[in-house]
């Protein structure tokens, strides 16, 4: 057995801490967007509420195939008119208390700089209108130690925003009778 002096293992330590601390991966990034919308909950509820019918309401959106309805286990393959799919699984679908959450099943670096989201979407009462709040979580494109600039935390944020954000300023324009932006 190998005695080491006490003044060594303080400096063993700090080097250990030190080293995992650099070799930790990406850190999971958080985002929400809200919208307050002119309408009673049920009546954006019908048509946010439909999990395959994000294309007559997002306008970032060319088409969604969707199969399974609302039930738990249902899927949408979201074609975004920029380019690239997002394969998306419903995990938890409530209608009677207005959310719903899923996550990407597979990226495309194309679609959306991340490598992994899940997101949930929930309606709430608003005075005499509704608010809608889309909260997601992801982990950027890379999730390597030195991602490059186009797949970082950053750009991985700044898609996320911008697509919830679109949505939401399109849900708003559809439900209140607007044309999407």
């Amino acid at each position: 057995m190998v005695r080491l002096p006490r003044r060594v293992l303080p400096a063993l330590f700090l080097a250990f801490a030190a080293g995992t601390a650099l070799a930790h991966g990406p850190t999971p990034q958080k985002i929400a967007q809200t919208v307050t919308i002119k309408a009673s909950p049920d009546a954006v509820w019908k048509v946010v509420g439909d999990f395959g019918g994000i294309a007559s309401w997002h306008p970032d959106v060319a088409k969604a195939e969707a199969t399974g309805g609302n039930a738990e286990g249902a899927t949408r393959k979201v074609t975004l008119k920029s380019g690239g799919a997002l394969v998306e699984g419903l995990d938890e679908w409530k209608g009677p208390e207005w959310t719903y959450s899923y996550r990407m099943s597979d990226p495309d670096l194309t679609a959306l700089p991340v490598s992994s989201y899940s997101a949930t979407l929930t309606v709430t009462p608003d005075g005499d209108g509704s608010r809608v709040e889309w909260m997601g979580r992801f982990y950027r494109g890379d999730t390597g130690n030195e991602p490059p600039d186009n797949l970082s935390d950053e750009a991985g944020r700044e898609a996320m925003n911008r697509y919830f954000g679109n949505g939401l300023k399109g849900l708003k324009a559809k439900v209140e009778g607007g044309r999407t932006p």
